[in-house]
């Protein structure tokens, strides 16, 4: 039996649904690829909210970025409409997307409205471990019929525009920041660890944060808090560190291959770590607090960046 993607005809269209979270755009780029290989002639609409956007801006695999709106989605008329996100929205979106394949993964809610039920990663790759993300989301790309490849690296674009004010090179980027207090380590060691970049490793410590996020307490260093995301993909493209909680910035880092710390609390660091950079990843035998600036330091030693 011919596979989904032999069935979509040459200059086909597809429409990718992701929605939002920074982290997860970020981890659906690999599978983008792969598909854009196996299929070059297709077009490949991503559906996504404005304010993640810029993550897919200047990608060479996506043709079009599309607001999360099924009429939007619609009018791009898919051969295939693939979600990736599985919430209630994005079923609605996929059903009403007049695509002739409606696909999402058999175990995500309203999987009856899907005509291709994509089954768990472990069964496409063959495994019983634990996958990452950017292995999850690509075994759909394996399963649609694209041939099994390398899964490689998340890919982002950048317009060479940091934040104004940005020091020049070298400096090294923290964010200190998390969506929760159980994902964020103490600020008082995020200042440890930037005193110890600053005199050790000679590395100009610039803290980051979104629009909501307080940076006050690390006022002595420079700090970038609320700047539109393609300066902050800028910013950390042209560092040479990065150390923060396990976040969307600790991907985006990942994505342009800067070495990385990344400190976790309770996710899963099997599901999430950076995907394919040279990383140390920490992780606290009792919730992020327990994780200490000791073990930071040296892995950062371990890692061997440099002015």
């Amino acid at each position: 039996m011919s596979s989904v993607l032999e069935r979509i005809p040459e200059k086909g269209r597809v429409a990718v649904i992701r929605i939002r979270s920074m982290g997860d755009c970020i981890l659906t780029t690999p599978a983008l690829t792969v598909l854009k290989q196996a299929r070059p002639d297709l077009s490949i609409a991503l559906i996504v909210e404005d304010r993640f956007r810029a993550l897919f801006d200047g990608n060479p695999d996506v043709a079009a970025i599309l607001p999360p709106e099924w009429r939007r989605v619609r009018r791009w008329r898919p051969d295939l409409c693939l979600n990736l996100h599985g919430g209630v929205s994005s079923a609605v979106m996929t059903a009403l997307s007049g695509a002739r394949f409606r696909a999402g993964f058999a175990h995500f809610r309203h999987s009856r409205i899907y005509n291709v039920r994509i089954p768990r990663a472990q069964e496409i790759l063959g495994v019983a471990r634990k996958v990452h993300t950017a292995e999850h989301l690509a075994s759909a790309m394996f399963y649609l019929g694209v041939p099994r490849v390398e899964i490689p690296r998340a890919r982002l674009f950048t317009s060479k525009r940091a934040p104004a004010g940005t020091p020049a090179p070298p400096y090294a980027v923290i964010h200190a920041a998390a969506a929760t207090p159980e994902k964020t380590w103490p600020a008082e060691r995020f200042l440890a660890v930037a005193e110890h970049l600053d005199r050790s490793f000679e590395l100009k410590p610039v803290f980051i944060a979104g629009p909501s996020e307080d940076l006050s307490a690390f006022r002595p260093w420079h700090a970038v808090s609320g700047a539109p995301l393609d300066e902050i993909k800028s910013l950390i493209a042209g560092a040479s560190l990065f150390v923060g909680n396990d976040s969307g910035p600790a991907h985006m880092a990942a994505a342009f291959g800067i070495p990385a710390v990344v400190i976790f609390g309770p996710s899963d660091p099997v599901v999430w770590a950076p995907w394919r950079t040279q990383a140390e990843v920490l992780a606290g035998t009792d919730g992020i607090a327990s994780v200490s600036v000791l073990q930071v330091t040296e892995a950062l030693e371990k890692l061997r960046v440099r002015a």
